[in-house]
């Protein structure tokens, strides 16, 4: 039987007729250059194949997907699935200098991987300089044929991209912090589906109408892929039940307000049972600390069929920026499903019990405007970034490039949360932590206010991991330990510590490699607020990392 191709978005995706699974997906993704028009402004963005935000991906658990990117711009670029846990196969997760040598002008890298045991809302991005903010879409993993969801089919699916917009070249707004040395300026408005909705310099922007039908079930596949701000996402009159986060089940609930921070998915469901008429959707900026943000709400409309013109937009009143009950509840909220099918192995036994500080610092800097410059830090060290993939100096065995002592506590002990040190210097390096295959991990990530308290989004790449405990202040050994939850923890890839406060996660280590954990604050990445953890391999070729592709970036 013939193969039945057809071209969207210039992606190239093979199709086979209804009743055949098409286990093999090819995507062309080409890098180039376009003007903005849909946002009043007619700046060049990098985009992929001239869209923005960027084509959906879609394909089934247990596919194997092939991505041919083309780099078309000036810039070097890589592509990095996010959460997608790339099961032996790290030459494909994509972050520049960590798994890959980016990919450079002019040339070209098949990312290669195959989709094990994961379903539900992902996205791609950009993983080199601030290039995401413009590179990244939807990467939507739909159940096998014939596995339904584990909650009633929703009548349609839709994707709500969330992002930050600047009037000026990002990469321009990034270089000119790191040469002063202060914090980059923020963005100028936030976007649902590249649309920000009326700001006050584009009073004709409409923004993005969700057109409904009265009486029915939507999905609603919410990414949060802004740069550096947590979001609030709500919708004048209607509750939204959250099924699942990271593409992993979770058990049901309403709530009026999601709150997802930067590399997060949540997944709701939305019953259309208001009177027909038009209703606000808004996106608005969570920071609980004195941290300047983008304070601009970006809006759309979710559209009854059959609502006249002229009816106006019901409204609503987005959050406090502080509002720090509201995202409290939506966190404490969220709880594995532990089902027979889909059940919470959360580690029991711990073979290494880390405590990792994150927060910010302030290093000499000749060259800076102040002679220092703000940088971020775990454990108070600064990440340097090696001149070639940390994944293929682990797997040729390449002395020189990195270190494997990165420390499992802080090298000096002290107040975290409460009297700011009087040495907020730190420590540079290109140190990795090593855990053997198969071996567990608890990890304590402990927010510091060495210069001042803030949320960090901390990713994990390589691994999905459980949220067992969170908490304010400084964790105590002795006492929190007993309040964690081991039987049905949400888990994610991507997870919030909250500001002056900590997260405690577990996770096994069965996926060979070199895999990256951040802040997916970019300007916390940027600063060094980044590590990494190197697995060994296991024991034969099902718990080895595979050979390099013939294709590989050179850097």
């Amino acid at each position: 039987m013939a193969l039945a191709c057809c071209t969207k978005f210039v992606l190239l995706l093979c199709f086979l007729p209804h009743f055949i699974h098409c286990k093999l997906h090819h995507y062309k993704f080409n890098v180039e250059v376009k003007n903005a028009t849909r946002l009043c402004s007619s700046k060049p963005i990098v985009t992929i194949n001239g869209i923005f935000p960027g084509p959906t991906i879609y394909a089934r658990e247990d596919d194997t997907v092939l991505i041919k990117v083309v780099n078309h711009v000036n810039y070097n670029i890589s592509i990095h699935w996010h959460g997608i846990r790339q099961l032996r196969t790290g030459w494909a997760d994509g972050p520049a200098y960590i798994t890959q040598c980016p990919i450079q002008p002019g040339q070209s890298y098949v990312y290669n991987f195959t989709i094990t045991g994961q379903r539900g809302t992902l996205f791609w991005h950009a993983h080199i300089l601030w290039l995401r903010a413009t590179v990244h879409g939807a990467l939507i993993v739909l159940p096998k044929l014939g596995v339904p969801y584990p909650f009633p089919a929703p009548f349609q699916e839709h994707v709500v991209l969330l992002g930050e917009w600047w009037k000026s070249d990002v990469e321009a707004v990034i270089h000119e912090a790191l040469k002063s040395g202060f914090a980059p300026n923020v963005s100028d408005a936030h976007t649902i589906n590249g649309l920000p909705g009326p700001v006050p310099s584009c009073k004709s922007q409409e923004g993005f109408i969700l057109e409904v039908d009265h009486g029915k079930t939507y999905m609603l596949r919410i990414i949060n892929a802004a740069l550096n701000e947590e979001l609030f996402f709500k919708i004048a009159n209607h509750q939204l039940t959250v099924v699942e986060v990271d593409a992993t089940y979770v058990k049901p609930f309403e709530t009026s307000t999601v709150v997802i921070a930067p590399g997060q998915t949540t997944t709701v469901l939305i019953k259309t049972g208001q009177l027909s008429g038009k209703y606000m959707v808004s996106v608005s900026p969570f920071m609980d600390s004195p941290i300047e943000v983008d304070n601009v709400t970006a809006t759309a409309t979710l559209h009854y069929s059959g609502t006249l013109p002229i009816v106006a937009t019901t409204l609503t009143a987005p959050p406090a920026r502080n509002a720090t009950l509201t995202a409290t509840k939506f966190i404490n909220s969220l709880r594995s499903l532990n089902s027979q099918a889909f059940p919470s192995n959360v580690p029991l036994q711990i073979d290494h019990s880390l405590l990792f500080t994150v927060g910010l610092g302030l290093n000499r800097c000749p060259d800076c405007v102040t002679g220092k410059r703000v940088v971020a830090y775990v454990n108070n060290i600064t990440f340097v970034m090696p001149k070639i993939g940390l994944l293929e100096a682990h797997y040729y065995n390449i002395s020189g490039v990195f270190t494997d002592d990165f420390p499992e506590k802080p090298p000096m002990p002290y107040d975290y949360t409460g009297t700011q040190p009087e040495n907020v210097a730190t420590t540079e390096g290109t140190r990795l932590y090593r855990l053997a295959y198969n071996s567990t991990v608890q990890l304590i990530l402990q927010d510091t206010g060495m210069i001042v308290p803030e949320d960090h989004p901390i990713h994990l790449h390589g691994f999905n991991f459980f949220a067992v405990g969170r908490g304010i202040g400084n964790f105590d050994q002795e006492k929190d330990p007993k309040k964690f939850n081991l039987v049905d923890p949400v888990e994610r890839n991507t997870v919030g510590v909250p500001s002056g406060g900590w997260t405690a996660i577990r996770f096994r280590a069965d996926n060979p490699g070199v895999w990256f954990m951040h802040c997916h604050l970019e300007v916390h990445t940027t600063w060094g607020l980044k590590m990494a953890f190197v697995v060994d391999n296991g024991k034969g070729p099902n718990e080895s990392l595979i050979s390099p592709p013939g294709d590989l970036p050179l850097c």
